[in-house]
């Protein structure tokens, strides 16, 4: 039987809104924790599955807002985030004093600072705590999420988050997280780019993309993206963990925010032209270690 300790989130009454590919196993490994479950989602099946679970459903973000203290969204873009807290039936139209909403999805730090402050003016707190490490991380809980927010907000977001990952950053105010994110992303992209590139030179020169892969870990060219990534281009595993048109999208929000900067990324723009090009070829769904694909398009 599993003990009271054994589940630190006893009392707590968290809702969740986005039960992707991410999402859902991060809700899981909070209810394993002890917290009480409030679901809401799009799809309708993810919601039936956890319902089965133990959790409870909710009829929209509003009902989630009612019913939670604390509400996590893990949305796929800034615009499922705006009309999910500022909608009809959204957030704002539920919100209740000291609620404490977490973005962890990638959101345009622009925008998230909006987002806040209504957040704010309603009486609630903030934080914007984007993640890195894929659906490896979100199912063992082994996530870096960077966050952005005041430091009340952010000492009540570490009690939720130490269960869904294992670094922890306050990066600073709100949207800071987001900019965090955006700095990852770009270097996620070209690194996986750069590892694509290698690992197709290595094959056609003749030589074992998997032995040159062996060769170069532990080495300066070694990463987390030769090691996951550069495995999945060997073994032609695309079984998304992060889609290619997720990438895309990031990559797009990092360029905007470069803009607002009066700043030019020129091999960002680049590596997103050849994402555009590999879900041009119908292969946007696939796991964004499959940019390798645009080097064999004609």
């Amino acid at each position: 039987m599993t003990s009271d300790l054994q589940r630190p989130l006893l009392g707590h009454t968290i809702g969740f809104i986005g039960l992707g590919l991410m999402g859902k196993p991060m809700a899981q490994n909070l209810f394993k924790a002890g917290a009480d479950l409030i679901v809401h989602n799009r799809s309708q099946g993810v919601i039936q599955e956890l319902s089965g679970e133990g959790m409870s459903p909710a009829t929209d973000p509003c009902d989630v807002a009612q019913h939670a203290n604390t509400v996590i969204l893990m949305l796929p873009d800034t615009r499922a985030v705006e009309k999910t807290i500022t909608g009809e039936r959204g957030l704002l139209q539920g919100l209740t004093p000291d609620t404490l909403v977490i973005d962890m999805g990638t959101t345009e730090a622009t925008v998230t600072r909006q987002l806040a402050q209504h957040i704010e003016t309603a009486g609630g707190a903030y934080v914007d705590a984007p993640v890195s490490g894929g659906t490896i991380g979100a199912k063992d809980a082994s996530l870096s999420i960077m966050a952005g927010g005041d430091d009340e907000a952010i000492a009540r977001a570490r009690v939720v988050l130490s269960y869904l990952g294992t670094s922890i950053v306050h990066v600073g105010p709100v949207g800071t997280g987001q900019i965090a994110k955006a700095a990852n992303q770009v270097i996620v992209g070209l690194t996986i780019s750069a590892v694509a590139e290698a690992l197709k030179l290595a094959q056609r020169a003749g030589a074992d993309p998997a032995r040159v892969r062996e060769a170069l870990k532990g080495g300066f060219a070694d990463s987390r993206i030769l090691e996951v990534h550069g495995q999945r281009m060997i073994s032609s595993d695309f079984k998304p963990g992060g889609k290619c048109t997720t990438q895309r999208k990031d990559l797009f929000q990092a360029l905007k925010l470069a803009q607002e900067h009066d700043l030019k990324l020129p091999t960002t723009a680049q590596v997103m032209a050849q994402y555009d090009r590999v879900i041009d070829a119908g292969y946007g769904d696939l796991d964004h270690a499959a940019l390798i694909k645009v080097l064999d398009l004609p």
